[in-house]
């Protein structure tokens, strides 16, 4: 049973090779680009071919645009435990707010890029950007933290579930230990 569940997830490398999509939903910085510019150029296409008068169009737009960048982000997460989240959720959202950033300097630049029913200009550009990033730490913190909490309670009913509640309880135990028992002295 050890070998099929290691501690250290480098040994599956030499079980399984990943798919494609497996790889590039592992890589970081892959996945917040292609995120950012799918996103930006999805944006510049609304915008220019929606009805805004709507409030339904504007909805389903809305909608239809978060779910692709938590798609995204949890599909990145799930490869990674629940402690390596804080770093990555928002890196995730620097680097595709980032992208979205200077997809949007690039639009603006070739004159694509729309705010309102108006073309924008360089002079909207910085404004713009400090809005992309700061409705991307807004969106994505708050759902990783939502999805660690939902994640880490469905984890622990399974265990329990499969009656391996010792294991739950080892874990919990670890963890009170980690954060109770204060760094040894360095040895000397």
């Amino acid at each position: 049973m050890a070998d099929f569940f290691p501690r250290k997830t480098i040994a599956w490398e030499a079980v399984e090779d990943p798919t494609v999509i497996r790889r590039f939903s592992n890589s970081l910085p892959e996945m917040a680009l292609v995120t950012g510019v799918v996103l930006r150029l999805y944006r510049a296409y609304v915008l220019s071919h929606g009805s805004p008068e709507s409030g339904v169009w504007v909805g389903a737009t809305l909608v239809l645009f978060a779910v692709f960048l938590l798609v995204m982000l949890t599909a990145h997460l799930a490869n990674y435990t629940v402690r390596h989240w804080w770093w990555r959720a928002p890196t995730f959202a620097a680097l595709e707010a980032g992208t979205e950033i200077m997809m949007s300097l690039a639009l603006t630049a070739l004159g694509l890029e729309k705010i309102g029913s108006g073309v924008a200009e360089l002079s909207d550009w910085l404004p713009s950007a400090a809005q992309v990033l700061l409705w991307r730490m807004l969106l994505i913190l708050p759902f990783t933290a939502l999805l660690a909490v939902v994640v880490t309670i469905v984890r622990r009913l399974l265990l329990s579930r499969e009656n391996r509640t010792s294991t739950a309880q080892r874990v919990s135990e670890a963890r009170r230990a980690v954060i109770d028992e204060p760094p040894a002295p360095p040895a000397s």
